[in-house]
């Protein structure tokens, strides 16, 4: 989101900083690795219009940068029938229903009387390494700064107006407006800057590759027409086309336990990591037997961490309080915020530098309903006004 936003900016002619806490394309934090899914299979109808935003300005900033970072899928959506959740994001996505032994060569077995239905459009798998250095190389090559192994530690009201930020290093940068984009460390870094407690919890979630069988690899490709997946059954999985890494297939499950952001220091291994792999190599070995191998477990385990809210809807909002609109905070995006980064670095980017984002009002997207207010016992007040 902060390198979204950092494009968004400078795109508009403002000098922008961007300040990483780490090394640039580090694995500490929820944006790194080689794929994620972007779809419009969603039983929320306020999200279609951001991600459908988002799809056409993935595609501005590629042509931009003149390389790809999104590939076309189709998205298979599956579970109970009496699912609402699922049955919303079904007609939300426009999606068909379809009769899986008669698709990608019966790769997929499900329950019998299962809803499964199939998006052809606005679907895909996003390199999210490739991408997050497309939009920083975009941005710099607009004029922007970027530092990284700078860590924000405070954030102050100018003696003169503006913002002041400071990093661990001892440097002050002096900005009219600053944005905030930190993850997981949301939440300790506000409380310390205005005393604002944010109810997002990091969980510690693992992605995980599995090798196909031998005489199936290409059947299971992007290049093929095989898509990405997801399940609102038990367990929770969801799958990506075999397309970074030859041979294998990423197919993991969602959730993880709660974990300490401040301590992570490398990809760490927890208890949480075996339950998930042997629940995935469980549907695996039911739903996908004759195409994938469970037995022996995942060739690949990367960690990652997921930001949560209680409702699993993002924070997009100005901070307020003394900071009245100079501290914008765009956080809490909860396992499937990837997707709409473009989106969001640029509503995040028109608020901070015209108060409002005209491009989020013209899509149709609500912006009120990400407002930090909506969390019980906010101890500051932030901007009363639709933006």
């Amino acid at each position: 989101m902060g390198s979204c936003a950092a494009h968004a900016a400078a795109s508009r002619g403002a000098r922008a900083l961007l300040l990483e806490r780490f090394d640039l394309l580090h694995h500490l934090g929820s944006s790194h690795g080689e794929s994620r899914i972007i779809r419009d299979a969603y039983a929320k109808a306020r999200c279609l219009p951001m991600v459908r935003l988002a799809r056409r300005l993935w595609s501005d900033a590629e042509a931009e940068s003149g390389y790809r970072v999104l590939t076309p899928a189709p998205h298979l959506s599956f579970g109970p029938r009496d699912d609402a959740s699922l049955v919303r994001a079904v007609e939300n996505a426009g999606a068909e229903e379809v009769d899986l032994a008669q698709m990608w060569g019966g790769a997929i077995r499900i329950p019998d009387g299962w809803l499964t239905a199939v998006s052809e459009h606005g679907g895909g798998v996003l390199n999210a390494n490739k991408a997050m250095a497309m939009f920083q190389a975009l941005a710099v090559k607009m004029g922007t700064v970027v530092r990284d192994n700078s860590e924000v530690v405070s954030i102050e009201k100018g003696p003169e107006g503006g913002v002041v930020v400071k990093t661990s290093g001892g440097e002050e940068f002096r900005r009219a407006k600053c944005v905030v984009t930190v993850g997981a460390w949301a939440s300790k870094l506000l409380k310390s800057v205005a005393g604002v407690e944010l109810p997002i919890q990091p969980l510690h979630t693992l992605t995980v590759y599995w090798r196909i069988k031998p005489g199936r690899e290409q059947s299971l490709t992007a290049k093929a027409g095989f898509p990405t997946f997801s399940s609102t059954g038990e367990p929770p999985v969801y799958g990506i086309p075999s397309l970074e890494i030859p041979g294998l297939i990423k197919i993991s499950c969602d959730g993880g336990p709660p974990c300490d952001p401040t301590a992570v220091t490398g990809s760490p291994v927890t208890a949480g990591d075996s339950e998930i792999t042997e629940r995935v190599a469980r549907w695996i070995e039911e739903a996908m037997p004759g195409h994938v191998e469970a037995a022996g477990g995942p060739v690949i385990r990367q960690s990652c961490m997921c930001c949560m809210t209680p409702d699993s809807d993002f924070v997009i909002d100005f901070l307020g309080g003394e900071f009245g609109e100079d501290v914008v905070v765009g956080v809490g995006f909860s396992g499937h915020g990837f997707k709409m980064a473009p989106a969001v670095g640029r509503f995040l980017a028109e608020m901070a530098i015209d108060g409002k984002s005209n491009t989020a009002a013209e899509a149709g997207v609500e912006l009120g309903h990400y407002r930090i207010s909506r969390f019980d016992g906010n101890p500051m007040g932030n901007a009363a006004k639709d933006y």
